[in-house]
Parts: structure tokens; C-alpha cells; sequence
């Protein structure tokens, strides 16, 4: 059921923003509005002002503004609130005003995700020097090792661990080059990337080097006796550098016994003696861990803004090189997601809190606004193009000629639709058991 509700939220308010975008154009420049409808279908709930209904229909994947006079085969009386009667700036004013209201919406929504504040993983920002390598992984295949440095992948150069993951993540089951260096030089590899996860996303199976992080003391317990903090980085126990897991094995495998810990502290490196307790059969210090250190972003509101930007940014130069990649084979149409995706996406977020969901809120709303405005018939972009090409062509389409590219949209987008909804089913377990082919 959170899925479901997560998912009625998620869609209501991306439509609803994305249609009042069509809606408010329509009315400032005096186009008079039929319908204004949440959702396709029968209507559940409507009323009527002015000369609008409001109304929310029964199948809750999309919505429409009806404007009068809005198609070539409506009955038209040549009146200037009719849609066809204004000029193609004017329409295009209209057309353009959903998808940039959703474009908007990502904008505003991130703003106020960052201006919460939140801890983000600090590896993210390093520099891509290879700390561990997954046994049997795409990378260890090709002979990627320990303290290589990543500097190119897919024909891109990298500087980050984050850019790293975004150039390998749409290309699962793609060969790709890589280019690392280390003392010996540089070296260019072919290397295959593993799907990981139902979304199929590509993985090389290296990380950065990860040191747990304390994220909670327990008062009286021995981690706090031995002076361990809040935000302490454990860098080594007993000279060794160790994962999160293995950090834990190591204390539960020795309870009653003195422990050395080597703890950053800021810029100051510390060692402490801890003793683990002996709780039930295994020793415990009284601390949660992080996995890895993280860094906590407390901007101001303009600094969130900025930060807002800059992340719409990265994630539409992302949606751009996916569309560029499924045109060019490189990223697989697998990846797509449909409205079941998108619900269970909802649901995992919604479980993680009101800033989860939001950010997954603001990310949708930005796929929804550059895709709605991609040149395809039925599409607003599809729209705009025609608008665009008759134009200049200084002439209107006829009817007839309009119909069949509306026509060829409708069959693009019902292929689409398909494809995303196959996508949708396989990720489901019991579904695809049914599936003798997969």
C-alpha cells in the first residue's frame, strides 16, 4: 500500500504541475479553457467555474487541459479565445509551459531537499583511485587493480568517483574502453560492465578505499570509556585497515580483550584502547557504523539554489546521454521505466522519508519535462516541432498531413509504452516466473 500511495502522490503532483504549466499559459494569453482534467478516463470527481471543468478521472497516469478550438477537426467558430486562432508564438507559449513547469518543479523541489541539509558519502568527490576490486567482477577480469587511477571511461574523461559510476551505470552488458593509470603508465582496457539490481544498471565491481565512520556513541559503553566520538574515521584495529564488516567480525571475535584503534579525528590521526563487552556471545563496543565517511551539507538558501542547479544540470546531461545511448545501442531499452517502476521506486523512498521521496519527486519531474519535449508527435515537443517546421515553411500543414504524423507519434509512444511495461513485469518475481524466455 505504500507503493501505491507513494506512487499517487509522486504522479498527482508531477501532473498537476505539468498541465497548471499548459493551463496558466493558455489563460494569460485568453485561450478559453474546456477541461482541466488529473488522470484519463471517466471522471470520478468534477465541477465546473467559468468556463472550465474541473474534473479527476479514474486512470491516474496522466492528465489534459482541452482548450476550445485546440485541434484542426474541432468545430471551430473563429472566436480569439480559440486556441487555433492565436498566433504560433503564442501556441508555442502554451506548449512549452508544461514541461517547463516541471522543469521548474525539480528545481524548487531539490532546493528544498539540499536546504534540509544531509550527509553524502565523501568518496563521491575524490578522485577515482581504485580501493577494492569485487572478486570475479568486470574488473577484475580485465586486470583493473588496486591503486589504479580511472581517467577515462566510455570516452570520457573522469574526475570523480560519482563520475565514474554515472559514465558506467547506462551501459550494462556494453563493452566499453577504460583508461587507467598507475606507476607503470597508462593502459586502455576493454571491459564489459556487469548488470547489478532489476534496473540492470552497469557496474565494474571497484570502489574507493572505505573507512567506517562512527555515527552514534552509546553512553557507558566501552567505545565511549575509551574516548571514541561521534565522526571519528577508524582508519586501522590493531595495525590493519579494515572494512565496516570486517571491523565488526574483528570486535565480535574478541570480547574481554584490549583493542588499538587508530581513529581521524579532523586533521589529527589518534590511537585508542578499547575493550569490547561481552554481550550474549560476541563482543560489542556500543557504536553504529557508517560503511564509509560522509560529509555533511548544511547550505544556506541561495547556496541550496545553486546546488539545485548544478544537480539538474548533471542529471539532464544524464537523461540526454541515455537517450543519446538507446538511439546508438549503447544504452540497453531494459533500463526504462513504467509506471510499476516508478511505483516501487516510490515505495522504497517514501519508507526512507519525506526527503527520499522528494528527491525522487524532483529527479521524475525532470525526466518528465525533457522527454515531454523530445520531437515526437502526441508529445508537447512533437507539437512545438510542427509549429516549428510550418514556420518555416511559412504554411499550415494540412489536416490530413498533421493526422499522420500524430498518427506515427501515437504508434512511437504505444511501442514505448510496451517496452516500459514489459520492463516493469520482469521486475517482478512472481511475473516472471511465467516468462519461460527470461
Amino acid at each position: 500500500m505504500t507503493s501505491i500511495f507513494a506512487f499517487l502522490f509522486v504522479i498527482g503532483i508531477l501532473v498537476f504541475v505539468h498541465e497548471l504549466g499548459h493551463f496558466m499559459a493558455a489563460r494569460r494569453i485568453g485561450v478559453r479553457v474546456l477541461t482541466f482534467s488529473l488522470g484519463f478516463g471517466p471522471k470520478l470527481l468534477k465541477f465546473t467555474r467559468g468556463d472550465t471543468e474541473y474534473c479527476v478521472s479514474a486512470i491516474p497516469l496522466g492528465g489534459y487541459v482541452k482548450m476550445a478550438g485546440e485541434n484542426p477537426d474541432d468545430q471551430r467558430t473563429g472566436s480569439e479565445d480559440e486556441f487555433l486562432s492565436k498566433t504560433k508564438w503564442e501556441r508555442f507559449q502554451v506548449l512549452i509551459m508544461g514541461p517547463a513547469m516541471n522543469v521548474i518543479l525539480a528545481i524548487v523541489v531539490m532546493t528544498f531537499v539540499l536546504y534540509q541539509g544531509a550527509e553524502v558519502p565523501s568518496y563521491e568527490t575524490q578522485q577515482p583511485v581504485v580501493g577494492t576490486v569485487v572478486e570475479g567482477s568486470a574488473a577484475e577480469r580485465v586486470g583493473i587493480q588496486v591503486g589504479d587511477r580511472i581517467v577515462r571511461v566510455a570516452d570520457r574523461a573522469v574526475e570523480t568517483w560519482e563520475d565514474v559510476f554515472l559514465a558506467v551505470m547506462p551501459r550494462a552488458d556494453k563493452e566499453i574502453e577504460v583508461v587507467v593509470r598507475n606507476a607503470a603508465g597508462e593502459r586502455t582496457l576493454k571491459v564489459t560492465p556487469d548488470s547489478q539490481t532489476s534496473f540492470e544498471m552497469g557496474d565494474l565491481g571497484v570502489g574507493p578505499t572505505m573507512r567506517p565512520q562512527i555515527r552514534a556513541v552509546t553512553s557507558g559503553e566501552p567505545a565511549d570509556l575509551a574516548g571514541i566520538q561521534v565522526g571519528d574515521v577508524i582508519e586501522e584495529i590493531e595495525g590493519d585497515v579494515l572494512s565496516s564488516d570486517e571491523l565488526v567480525e574483528r570486535i565480535n571475535a574478541h570480547p574481554g580483550e584490549s583493542l588499538r584503534l587508530t581513529v581521524r579525528r579532523g586533521e589529527r590521526r589518534h590511537d585508542l584502547l578499547v575493550t569490547p563487552a561481552l554481550k550474549g556471545d560476541i563482543g560489542l563496543i556500543g557504536v553504529s557504523l557508517s560503511p564509509y565517511e560522509v560529509r555533511t551539507i548544511e547550505p544556506g538558501f541561495v547556496e541550496a539554489f545553486q546546488l539545485s542547479l548544478e544537480r539538474n544540470y548533471e542529471w539532464s546531461g544524464l537523461i540526454f546521454r541515455t537517450l543519446i545511448g538507446l538511439f546508438t545501442a549503447e544504452t540497453s531499452p531494459k533500463q526504462l521505466v513504467g509506471p510499476v517502476g516508478i511505483a516501487q521506486l516510490s515505495g522504497g523512498a517514501a519508507e526512507m522519508g519525506l526527503v527520499a521521496l522528494m528527491s525522487l519527486l524532483s529527479m521524475i519531474s525532470l525526466n518528465l519535462g525533457i522527454l515531454n519535449l523530445l520531437p515526437i508527435p502526441v508529445l508537447d515537443g512533437g507539437h512545438i516541432a510542427i509549429l516549428a517546421l510550418e514556420g518555416v515553411s511559412r504554411r499550415d500543414f494540412s489536416l490530413r498531413a498533421k493526422e499522420r504524423l500524430l498518427l506515427v507519434g501515437f504508434v512511437a509512444l504505444m511501442m514505448l509504452m510496451v517496452t516500459v511495461i514489459y520492463n516493469d513485469l520482469t521486475r517482478i518475481s512472481w511475473i516472471e516466473r511465467f516468462m519461460p524466455w527470461r
